[in-house]
């Protein structure tokens, strides 16, 4: 499966690097006129798709942009085939494609191919994390008001309100705070020491699922709400001397909610 995933996310990546058209258009929205869905994202998912059916016909998959097939061998593909959409809309670099696959709602493999940086983190549960062929670990755990965290923001404008209200109230406990724009690249550079943390509410299973695998087989810690896993209320992911009070935080300054 780790084969099948990073060929997948290989092709897309190249497909959207070497792809994308001078004239970008949106072929849609998602939930306001500032989250798109471009022509790009689309044929990204067709070819990863494409790709699974061939080489695993029998098992499921979910993909953001509306793929969805049950199959037979109890294992699902969980496909974001490009999260960071605004930013390669701008043509900035930092999306990725993320591919992950599950089994009775455990993550077993996952991929993100991040092709303008040119590297490629994968995880295989129980196996550790690597980018390319060097095995990741998190950061050395350091004090909360030293650490750096990155989070997103939500596209709706009445909810990115509270979450800039989050973000203010936190920025004086920490070193400071980054937005890179695609959470699966945010949950590999915790992984790879870049990051001593990371937050963020509204995230979906396809942008979770590789990334997840990646910081945690990196060492990091991972949830939600506490005593909860990550959900849609609310994803973290930190190394483990940081990840409890940064959680403790979030829970007070409702970051859960919107």
């Amino acid at each position: 499966m780790l084969e099948v995933a990073r060929e997948a996310a290989r092709r897309a990546g190249a497909l959207l690097r070497d792809g994308r058209p001078a004239d970008l258009a949106v072929a849609a929205t998602k939930t306001s006129p500032i989250d798109v869905v471009t022509e790009m994202d689309l044929a990204a998912e067709k070819l990863i798709t494409g790709y699974l059916a061939e080489h695993r016909p029998e098992d499921g998959v979910l993909g953001e942009e509306g793929a969805s097939r049950a199959g037979t061998s109890g294992v699902r593909w969980v496909i974001d085939p490009l999260d960071g959409t605004v930013n390669y809309l701008y043509g900035l670099p930092t999306w990725s494609v993320s591919i992950a696959a599950e089994r009775a709602g455990e993550t077993l493999v996952g991929v993100v191919e991040v092709p303008m940086r040119g590297e490629t983190f994968h995880a295989v549960r129980g196996g550790g994390a690597y980018l390319g062929e060097r095995r990741l670990g998190c950061r050395a755990d350091a004090p909360l008001e030293q650490s750096l965290v990155s989070t997103g923001f939500n596209y709706v404008s009445a909810v990115r309100e509270h979450q800039a209200e989050v973000a203010r109230r936190l920025i004086p406990r920490l070193r400071d705070i980054r937005r890179g724009g695609s959470a699966a690249v945010d949950l590999c550079d915790v992984a790879a020491g870049r990051l001593d943390g990371y937050f963020e509410r509204g995230l979906n299973p396809w942008d979770l699922a590789a990334g997840d695998l990646i910081a945690r087989e990196a060492g990091a810690l991972t949830g939600g709400r506490p005593g909860e896993r990550p959900s849609y209320d609310l994803a973290v992911a930190a190394t483990p001397g940081v990840f409890a009070p940064l959680q403790r935080l979030l829970e007070e300054l409702g970051a859960w909610h919107d």
